[in-house]
């Protein structure tokens, strides 16, 4: 993976103090350590599954889902994987019985996740499959150590995976979490948290990726006041859910308020697929308010030469000069002159993230990229980035309202 900056910070003395600051907090927080864990029963589970199971099924919300699905939707198009891996994680009933009906129940394994084990949204799903399923041997339960979810499933003589210590759900895409649906849907997790690996090792042994890191971090703290909004452009639709995960990590770790202040702070995420959205928010951000930052992905090799056919269409023949281009090299050219055209406005931070092509080691390796960098700029503008006090008020509320 490769990034380039179109923009500078040299404040050294900042970069030096956030790189301790993030060395000290690796000590305590979880997923710092994940890229080299042992994964050995997850891969001794996923090649023990019954083959008359066809489909796997995630029950949880937000982190719980949110990170398996985005790498998950990343592979899916260019490889064949094993069984198909669904997502319940709405309570809108629409959705559920459009979920159930894609599915056969009776050759489905669902895996029910919950950290605490009460989380309503994800308890609600539950019981609605289990009156529909109630043999137990059709679920796995992970969830803390001592949570009422385990005494649950341990008196059903149900499996059971507890979650790592320190390891909240928005950063939790790495552990158990993520790793066993997509194992068993046969992602190749291995050189999924190799490419995670890669990316911690650059960072904390002073390779390339520890400067891009601490510079991009430095220049939107210092400058969150301005520019607060930050937009990813990501140019494949393979990279959808990638842009939830990263509105969900974003936003739920740098809304706060500040640890030492009476201030609130954050930079508000937005994700974007282009090229469909040079033909909306494109406009916004070259001619709107100067409040944006933008990040541009793109993939370098799709591994697929669908081209354009060499014909020419009446009234359109300015248009031959797309004859012969590959689908490819047309979205990269694509990607590369909105760059361009923003890089020229001279006021707007930009920056371009390059991953080599569709597989386990290119989204393992932004996975962790994007949560190196969410913890840097927390630390940088002052905020506890592991915590969610702004969300726990509606489950407090929900709750009183069910009593």
């Amino acid at each position: 993976m490769l990034n380039r900056l179109y923009f500078e910070d040299k404040s050294q003395d900042l970069h030096k103090w956030a790189f301790e600051q993030i060395k000290d907090e690796s000590l305590d927080i979880g997923y710092y350590n994940l890229p080299q864990q042992d994964i050995a029963d997850i891969l001794s589970f996923s090649s023990s599954l019954d083959d008359s199971i066809k489909t796997i099924a995630v029950i949880g919300i937000g982190g719980s889902s949110l990170g398996a699905k985005a790498i998950y939707e990343f592979i899916k198009p260019t490889k064949e994987l094993k069984r198909n891996l669904f997502f319940f994680e709405s309570t809108d009933p629409i959705n559920i019985q459009n979920t159930i009906k894609s599915l056969e129940v009776s050759s489905t394994h669902f895996i029910v996740i919950s950290k605490s084990g009460t989380t309503i949204e994800t308890m609600a799903i539950f019981k609605y499959i289990y009156a529909l399923q109630p043999d137990m041997k059709h679920y796995t339960f992970i969830t803390d150590s001592g949570s009422k979810l385990e005494k649950f499933a341990t008196k059903h003589n149900a499996t059971v995976f507890l979650l790592p210590p320190n390891v909240g759900g928005r950063f939790s895409v790495l552990s158990i979490v993520g790793l066993l649906p997509l194992a068993l849907s046969g992602v190749d997790i291995e050189a999924l948290l190799k490419g995670a690996k890669d990316i911690k090792n650059s960072f904390f042994d002073n390779g390339y990726i520890q400067k891009i890191l601490l510079t991009k971090a430095t220049y939107y703290a210092k400058h969150h006041a301005k520019y607060h909004i930050n937009c990813i452009f990501a140019y494949s639709e393979s990279l959808t859910y990638f842009c939830q995960w990263y509105v969900q990590l974003w936003g739920e770790s740098l809304g706060k308020r500040q640890r030492n202040s009476a201030f609130n702070v954050g930079l508000t995420p937005i994700g974007l697929i282009g090229p469909k959205d040079q033909h909306s928010f494109l406009q916004l951000i070259m001619e709107g308010t100067r409040d944006k930052s933008v990040t541009f992905i793109k993939i370098e090799d799709f591994e697929n030469e669908l081209s354009i056919p060499n014909i020419s269409l009446e009234h359109l023949e300015d248009l031959d000069i797309i004859n012969d281009i590959t689908f490819s090299k047309l979205i990269n050219m694509q990607c590369d002159s909105i760059i361009e055209a923003i890089e020229n406005q001279k006021d707007i931070p930009l920056d371009r993230i390059s991953i080599e092509k569709n597989d386990e080691l290119s989204i393992g390796a932004l996975i962790y990229y994007y949560e190196l960098l969410t913890s840097l700029v927390g630390v940088l503008i002052d905020v506890d980035t592991y915590n969610q006090p702004g969300v726990e008020l509606g489950k407090v509320i929900l709750k009183q309202k069910l009593i």
